[in-house]
């Protein structure tokens, strides 16, 4: 007898936006098992460097297995090079990682956000292909949803503070027609010059009531 086993996923809404000084990263916290929501308060942006962060949509298992991988590559990295990586180069790194297992892929989707001498963001997709965007993107299956917000939200050199509640405002947005996206809250990390920030759940209150 076949046996569907069903798979512990992000349906997922994840958000990258460069802004003046900065770069905001942005997720919802839901975590689905087919039809039955398995978890309410899954954090999907991960530190991998003290300058870069990760946002993951996809299979939750592949994506702890990718943060392992990559954090241990960066320290490795760092010791050889006796220096930091650039937000560039750990994105083509990581689209290496993914692009050799194309045949056995990990199934996932990432946007990678950190600061050099400037914000950068890159998208990565399971095949290995990786993109800068130069604005904003977003991932999983409420980014159509999240991307129309952005789309009408964004306008060039946005202030954090601007940034911030326009990422809260697509993945809200997002969550109410997205059955896959929700949890218990959302998640918004700020990456600039001094490294990276989380906003407190009180803080994300506060910007989603503005």
């Amino acid at each position: 007898m076949d046996e569907k086993i069903e798979k512990l996923k992000s349906g997922t809404t994840t958000v990258g936006l460069v802004c003046n000084g900065a770069v905001v990263l942005g997720a919802e916290r839901r975590a689905t098992m087919g039809y039955l929501v398995a978890s309410k308060t899954t954090h999907k942006i991960l530190q991998v460097d003290e300058h870069i962060a990760m946002t993951i949509a996809g299979l939750v298992g592949d994506a702890q297995a990718l943060e392992r991988y990559i954090k241990a590559e960066l320290k490795l990295y760092r010791l050889s090079e006796e220096r930091r990586i650039s937000v560039k180069a750990a994105s083509y790194l990581i689209a290496n990682i993914l692009y050799a297992r194309r045949f056995y892929p990990y199934y996932v989707q990432l946007l990678i956000g950190g600061y050099d001498d400037e914000p950068r963001v890159f998208s990565l997709g399971a095949d290995g292909s990786v993109l800068e965007e130069k604005e904003y993107f977003s991932t999983g299956s409420g980014s159509p949803i999240a991307l129309g917000v952005l789309e009408d939200g964004y306008k060039k050199n946005i202030g954090l503070e601007e940034a911030k509640k326009l990422v809260v405002r697509s993945i809200s947005s997002a969550v109410k027609r997205d059955i896959a996206s929700g949890g218990s809250g959302i998640d918004i990390t700020v990456v600039d010059s001094r490294g990276l920030h989380e906003l407190s759940d009180e803080e994300v209150k506060k910007l989603i009531s503005q």
